[in-house]
């Protein structure tokens, strides 16, 4: 993951939210929530420092996150200034027109991820899928205080839930871009400064959202678990003052969450970055897990002791919940040095645009330059630049979706195997959620193991 933390002065950005409670204390702690001492049937649970399967086997998270599909990225668009989601919008509607851009934005989330993507997961050995969430597809546009139930988001992850279960690999749902944005850059979709914490109403929503995702799935056991808040509170603003209001926080959304569903587990990640767990006292309720967060680290114990050592003292599981985006024999090396201590990984990201540093790469489509040199300016220039006509655009853009589906993507897979697993291109014959994958022959390239180099062949395609 790429951050960007906007040009604002704190002081503008504040003076122009007038709903702000600047000097509201903390929330009270809530009490702890007592759950069912016998593990509930179908569940994974956290035990200790383990997830535990139902029959009391550890559950290893070997996973990758879903990055870009329904929260995107400016540099997995190649562009280098518009870097939110919002921004990207409007540089697709500034070159392509506002109906080209809807229909745009529908198709991208159609064919950006799609059964086929999510059998060669499971084919090729993961075990999650990482899921990050924007609040607009959940909540009311309109009325963001009251859920929508007609959603785009509902029917997406309902789908990618059948997905799941026809191929036996678990999800975790990730709230990305919290209401008012819980990080404070552009990934989160927000003005620039981690709001959530600051307006009373941004947090109402975060609660709303939450209980409305947890009643939705609580009986669904292809759903592994929650994270609540993806990277929280930037090192760039309040952080003496924003810290001491996160672990307040999560204990309201733990108590939101097991006011309806007592059964999955519920991951929380550290501040700045996900990389702080000082803000952490002792676990407040049962079945929790920790997730952190770190890129391009050097692959040595140290860089994870304090992690290791968090998770040992108050007997809780830790994973690593973002990593990755740098190379291969990287991945292997701190991959491994994870799993040495028993944490389990989720990579980033699955899919992204024209790069080895992804499973999945989306061959750049002619033209597409010529979009990214608007997403790489700022705004105030844009009317001073020559456009592309309209027609290229949407040629260009509806080149991307079809390079975007699994089938005409480039699967890197030295980067699969360097996770220790083997590639594996999933059937084509999918006869929809109930039907289970062809057997097909995986890839011709073993597993990394440590100190080893990762053989030839380094990319395959699943036709």
């Amino acid at each position: 993951m790429i951050r960007c933390a906007l040009p604002l002065a704190t002081a503008l950005i504040l003076a122009a939210v007038p709903a702000l409670a600047l000097t509201e204390p903390p929330a009270a702690p809530a009490p702890p929530v007592v759950l069912p001492a016998a593990p509930v049937p179908g569940f994974v649970r956290a035990e200790g420092t383990r997830f535990v399967n139902p029959d009391g086997s550890t559950f290893n998270i070997k996973g990758m996150s879903f990055g870009n599909w329904l929260l995107p990225e400016g540099y997995m668009f190649k562009f280098t200034v518009q870097r939110s989601p919002q921004d990207i919008e409007d540089v697709i509607e500034h070159l392509a027109g506002p109906e080209e851009a809807a229909r745009f934005w529908k198709e991208f989330r159609d064919a950006y991820i799609q059964e086929d993507d999510v059998a060669f997961l499971a084919a090729s050995g993961f075990t999650t899928i990482r899921v990050p969430l924007h609040w607009k597809f959940f909540l009311d546009r309109a009325n963001p205080d009251q859920v929508d139930p007609d959603g785009e988001g509902w029917a997406r992850i309902d789908r990618l839930v059948g997905w799941a279960k026809a191929h036996d690999i678990k999800l975790i749902l990730d709230i990305h871009a919290a209401p008012g944005g819980q990080t404070g850059v552009n990934h989160d979709d927000g003005v620039g400064y981690p709001l959530t914490f600051y307006v009373p109403e941004y947090r109402r929503r975060t609660l709303t959202m939450w209980r409305a995702i947890a009643e939705r799935y609580k009986d669904e056991t292809a759903v592994l678990g929650y994270d609540l808040l993806n990277e929280p509170i930037t090192p760039y603003h309040d952080t003496d003052f924003l810290n001491s209001r996160l672990e307040p926080f999560y204990r309201e959304l733990v108590e939101a969450i097991r006011a309806v569903d007592p059964n999955h587990p519920i991951m929380l990640a550290g501040a700045q970055w996900s990389t702080n767990f000082d803000v952490f006292g002792p676990p407040f309720a049962d079945n929790l897990g920790y997730t952190y967060h770190m890129f391009w680290a050097g692959p040595q114990r140290s860089s994870i002791q304090k992690y290791v050592n968090f998770g040992n003292r108050w007997q809780v599981p830790i994973f690593i919940g973002e990593t990755g985006e740098l190379n291969d024999d990287w991945n292997q090396k701190f991959r491994t040095l994870n799993e040495r201590f028993g944490l389990g990984w989720s990579f980033w990201t699955y899919k992204n645009l024209d790069t080895p540093s992804t499973v999945s790469s989306i061959n750049r489509p002619e033209g597409w330059d010529a979009i990214a040199l608007f997403g790489s300016v700022p705004k105030s220039q844009w009317e001073s630049m020559e456009k592309p006509s309209r027609e290229a655009v949407a040629a260009t853009l509806r080149a991307y979706i079809e390079n975007a589906r699994f089938a005409n993507t480039t699967i890197r897979a030295s980067y699969v195997a360097s996770l220790g697993l083997t590639a594996t291109c999933p059937g084509r014959a999918l006869a929809g959620a109930g039907a289970a994958p062809a057997a097909t022959a995986p890839a011709t390239l073993a597993a990394a193991t440590p100190g080893a180099e990762l053989m030839a062949a380094p990319t395959i395609s699943c036709p």
